[in-house]
């Protein structure tokens, strides 16, 4: 059976870090529009996906809809090939015997698998959402200016924060090196992870639904339990359990982009921990809040699961590592 072979974790490595680097590449758009819509507090700058897409090239460019994609594509690949490579580990690790896992093992070999993964995760995402969200930052504050006057020309700013927020910053643009010096000036590493609590709480409980969901369906392509799915199957099974895994933990998603954001706009909430931050959004934006972006974050997180475990399970990697044998 496939969980009882052995597997070599530096081929796992090499197959989830071309995967991210494959899925981030294609979806990256529809992630940044995740962010800035998920950011947005009271009246709104953008009134979907399409109209953020659109306003950000107008804007911005065409580039401006990858800020903060060299982040990503930098810490992409650690961070999905630890949490590919640790969930086949962790799903040797509990087998027995060869036999078949049950749910509830499924689960925990995810839970590991996402807890691991949180390393990298939790500064890349810091330091992407502070790229993806400047544009919404500077049309917001272009938008303050113009029905305000100069009396909008300071942002909300909360208490240590590392840089500079305001009209002045509306202009520059930061750099993912400028946002890591300050923070880690300012509040040591404990800076690059601010948010951590959040990120778990999103990503375990994400890895515990996608991980079995995927095997299950992806069972359903396979011949006999020694033999891969196809390639389209791997791939169809990645994109229904990531939009699954994406839609349901949506709002812990939502808590996670608000809290890790620094820099807010003219009287938007800032948050002092999860349950505040939760707090805030219900009384201030209702429980649709919650579900902001959920459709942006499906249409990222499933082609980008479903890319990635089809990349995974053509094992270039195992071909890599054969070669230098």
């Amino acid at each position: 059976m496939r969980d009882k072979k052995k597997i070599s974790l530096p081929a796992k490595l090499i197959n989830g870090g071309i995967a991210g680097l494959v899925g981030v590449t294609c979806v990256f758009p529809i992630d940044l529009a995740k962010t800035r819509l998920q950011n947005q507090q009271g009246q709104a700058i953008y009134t979907g996906m399409r109209d953020c897409l659109v306003k950000t090239i107008k804007s911005e460019g065409f580039f401006g809809m990858y800020r903060g994609a060299a982040v990503n594509l930098t810490l992409v690949t650690p961070e999905k090939a630890i949490k590919l490579a640790a969930n086949d580990f962790f799903r040797q690790l509990l087998s027995q015997d060869g036999k078949e896992l049950s749910l509830v093992r499924e689960m925990l070999a995810g839970c590991g698998a996402g807890t691991c993964q949180v390393v990298v995760t939790s500064p890349m995402e810091m330091l992407k959402i502070q790229l993806q969200d400047a544009g919404r930052l500077a049309a917001h504050q272009q938008k303050a200016l113009g029905q305000d006057g100069p009396a909008a020309t300071t942002s909300h700013s909360p208490p240590g924060q590392p840089y500079t927020a305001g009209s002045t910053a509306a202009s520059k643009r930061p750099s993912a090196f400028m946002i890591a010096r300050d923070l880690l000036c300012t509040q040591g590493v404990a800076g690059l992870y601010k948010g951590l609590g959040a990120t778990l709480l999103r990503d375990v409980p994400f890895s515990i639904i996608y991980f079995p969901l995927f095997a299950n369906i992806n069972k359903l392509g396979q011949a006999n339990l020694d033999e891969k799915a196809s390639f389209f199957h791997s791939f169809i099974s990645g994109c229904i359990a990531g939009s699954v895994a994406a839609v349901a933990v949506t709002p812990l998603d939502v808590l996670k982009t608000r809290i890790q954001t620094l820099k807010k706009g003219l009287g938007e909430d800032t948050y002092n921990g999860i349950v505040d931050c939760a707090r805030k959004v219900w009384i201030h934006e209702g429980p649709a809040a919650f579900m902001k972006g959920a459709g942006c974050r499906a249409l990222v997180i499933a082609p980008l699961f479903g890319i990635a475990q089809g990349m995974y399970f053509i094992g270039i990697g195992e071909h890599i590592m054969e070669y230098f044998k």
